[in-house]
């Protein structure tokens, strides 16, 4: 590989692990026989395969592991040697799959691992707004406890507030209110959670969000209040309606058989 200058391979020998510290003679060998260049490029590659998170293939495992909450699985793969913050190609950590699938558990055992709990995945998500779109309360107090910041916004300005209320989880809205998250935050669209609640249809989580103090004055990048999408919406619908009513008394006198 080296006496060809094959840098392609080379880099597939490092990501195998392959071992070139047993042998200080193999950077001598270099230094005699080559040029300080493709030396230099040797080290990178020695380095970038040897110390960026290129993870082993046993992570793949232990991703799936910790989405189904297999806490044998996790607990091994951490005693090898393994990294609690594995990710995978969207970013996305054990840790966080754990937190939107609710196993409680294996979230303790991450975070007493070492997990990081304010890990980013592609779109700035942390393992809380996961936690918020799985639903579980107990992870959401879980992380909470172990200090996750319940007013971090991912790179929609959402908060895990937001999350709670389109994804429709009123006892995690409610919980998230009685710890002191930001009720009138607004995301990248200007919407707060009200905002969300009424578009989205969740009666159940209007009400404590007026209850908790939620401004309805607030106005979006749209220029509206969220009581002015209720009106909007109704006149949506109002108008769907009327127009599907008007096609289908069109279509009754060609068709008298489809009113059947």
């Amino acid at each position: 590989c080296v006496f060809r200058h094959d840098l392609q391979f080379l880099r597939k020998l490092f990501s195998l692990c392959t071992d070139i510290n047993k042998s200080i003679s193999f950077f001598l060998w270099c230094l005699s026989e080559f040029n300080w260049v493709f030396f230099v490029c040797v080290c990178v590659c020695m380095f970038v395969f040897r110390y960026a998170q290129v993870e082993p293939e046993d992570a793949a495992e232990f991703m799936n592991a910790a989405s189904q909450g297999k806490l044998s699985l996790i607990e091994k793969y951490l005693a090898d040697g393994g990294n609690p913050n594995a990710h995978d190609e969207l970013n996305r950590t054990a840790l966080q799959r754990a937190s939107l699938q609710g196993h409680t558990a294996v979230v303790q055992m991450l975070l007493e691992k070492g997990a990081d709990i304010n890990f980013k995945d592609q779109l700035g998500s942390r393992a809380l707004h996961w936690a918020c779109r799985g639903g579980s309360l107990g992870v959401v107090k879980a992380l909470k406890s172990h200090g996750a910041d319940l007013n971090v916004r991912d790179k929609l300005y959402s908060t895990p507030l937001h999350v709670a209320t389109r994804t429709g989880h009123t006892a995690v809205v409610e919980y998230l209110l009685s710890c002191g998250a930001k009720i009138n935050s607004r995301d990248r669209e200007g919407d707060t959670a009200l905002h969300d609640a009424v578009r989205l249809n969740r009666y159940k989580i209007v009400k404590p969000l007026i209850v908790a103090g939620a401004d309805t004055k607030i106005k979006n990048h749209e220029g509206l209040t969220a009581v002015q999408q209720v009106k909007q919406w109704q006149f949506d619908i109002m108008e769907t309606l009327q127009r599907l009513d008007k096609l289908r008394e069109a279509d009754l006198p060609e068709n008298p058989a489809r009113a059947e």
